[in-house]
């Protein structure tokens, strides 16, 4: 029974990896089939729409690239390493130790469970080299390519039985009893700074008034990245082909594996 719960579980895993390979291969196609457009071409685009009488309804997916630029009221500051950005995301995880009592022995365990995070909602902007300017809704989403400015462990002061406050958010007490310790935590953060060359792909629309780049109403691909089109075209076409091997290995092995062990 155990080797055909293996070989459904390989099989699982192949179709998880399909369809993980269909999505990263739907996000190659809208890079290559999108335009990149420049701020003045989609200010042109959006005047069109105005003089057609469809003011503040313009909708146009595009490619967009500069450089990251704080909001007016100013960049923001990240939680845990104190750095301006114009976006900030950290987690962190509590890294404790479980008793359990099985046969008359003690077996101790080590896990982790992620006991806060945060990830900046404030919109920015890009700019282009003639000093232009396009508004960014994050929306959340998790940008690629971004700089980890901490990622530290630090033991426990052995208060964990004691609640804690975290950027002004209260955790819970930890200790629900003596056969739970917790070890330690792990920070982590990462930031966009000021100035950083970034490329978008999104919808760009004007609700609010000025131009902005951001998920897309009716669906479709959102990426944010301080990489290059070029470099993220080759990261999509590697993971694609390493998927597509995957796939295949695990759903094969996994058919044999279920095969020999119902044969049993």
């Amino acid at each position: 029974m155990g080797v055909v719960i293996i070989g459904v579980l390989l099989i699982l895993a192949g179709v998880g990896g399909f369809f993980y390979m269909r999505h990263t291969k739907s996000e190659l196609h809208a890079m290559i089939g999108t335009e990149t457009l420049s701020i003045p071409q989609l200010e042109d685009n959006r005047r069109i729409s105005d003089e057609l009488g469809a003011r503040g309804g313009f909708r146009k997916v595009s490619e967009v690239v500069g450089a990251a630029h704080p909001r007016p009221e100013g960049a923001l500051v990240s939680e845990i390493s104190k750095t301006e950005c114009v976006w900030y995301r950290y987690e962190i995880r509590r890294q404790y130790e479980r008793v359990q009592y099985r046969d008359g022995r003690r077996h101790y365990s080590k896990h982790m469970e992620r006991v806060a995070e945060h990830t900046s909602s404030a919109g920015y902007a890009l700019i282009d080299d003639q000093g232009r300017t396009i508004g960014v809704d994050p929306n959340g989403t998790k940008p690629e390519g971004v700089e980890q400015t901490v990622s530290r462990f630090e033991p426990s002061s052995g208060n964990d039985n004691q609640s804690m406050e975290l950027f002004g958010v209260r955790l819970p007490n930890f200790l629900s009893s003596g056969q739970n310790s917790t070890i330690g935590f792990e920070y982590k953060e990462w930031v966009i700074r000021p100035r950083s060359r970034m490329y978008i792909l999104g919808e760009v629309h004007d609700k609010i008034g000025p131009l902005v780049i951001g998920r897309p109403e009716q669906g479709g691909h959102f990426i944010i990245a301080t990489k290059t089109e070029d470099e993220l075209r080759h990261s999509r076409s590697q993971r694609h082909r390493l998927l597509s091997i995957g796939v295949i290995a695990a759903t094969v092995l996994g058919l044999v594996v279920t095969v020999i062990g119902i044969v049993r």
